[in-house]
């Protein structure tokens, strides 16, 4: 039985700018020589706000497509070893939030735990989110950091610093050729 929640019915939202914030945000921590916080919220805040309000629901169905990509490349990976994704990665992950205060607000965490719970078994994070409404301001900041520390996670279990982007954009690649 087909679950409404089920990726096919999903969109796939603006990937490519989703990932590009992602990214950004990644060179920002791994090369200490990039633009201040400040200066890389300015550029992120100024490119959010060119999308408009059709963009940025784009960016966000493309955000959870992220999390829903890095969620399901981390499962199969776990799996190979005999592990549990959500045993492995969502405690660590939000562990990490709670750790993020000025960033993110405690009562968005469980929101976040949830859309790994359902990227993890997967289920749309995009659709499993909507059922609960429309998203909240309060959601934007963790949103980006959940598919942040998703791909910051990939990263460090393969030893090398672009290998998540290089994952989406090569998976972007071949739909394009398909």
């Amino acid at each position: 039985m087909s679950s409404p929640c089920d990726p096919q019915h999903a969109p796939a939202g603006d990937v490519g700018s989703a990932l590009m914030m992602i990214d950004s945000r990644l060179k920002a921590i791994y090369d200490d020589k990039t633009q201040t916080n400040a200066e890389q919220q300015a550029l992120t805040d100024q490119f959010a706000v060119s999308l408009g309000p059709g963009g940025l629901d784009d960016m966000l169905d493309g955000a959870c497509t992220l999390i829903y990509m890095f969620m399901q490349w981390l499962r199969m990976a776990y799996e190979d070893h005999g592990k549990d994704v959500i045993e492995y990665v969502v405690p660590n992950l939000v562990a990490t939030m709670r750790m993020m205060s000025k960033s993110i607000r405690p009562e968005a965490i469980p929101t976040m735990a949830g859309l790994l719970v359902a990227a993890g078994t997967g289920l749309s994070p995009s659709l499993w989110r909507k059922q609960y409404g429309y998203w909240t301001k309060d959601e934007m900041n963790p949103l980006e950091a959940t598919a942040f520390l998703l791909a910051e996670h990939i990263n460090r279990l393969t030893d090398d610093h672009d290998f998540a982007t290089r994952l989406i954009t090569e998976a972007l690649s071949r739909a394009d050729e398909g």
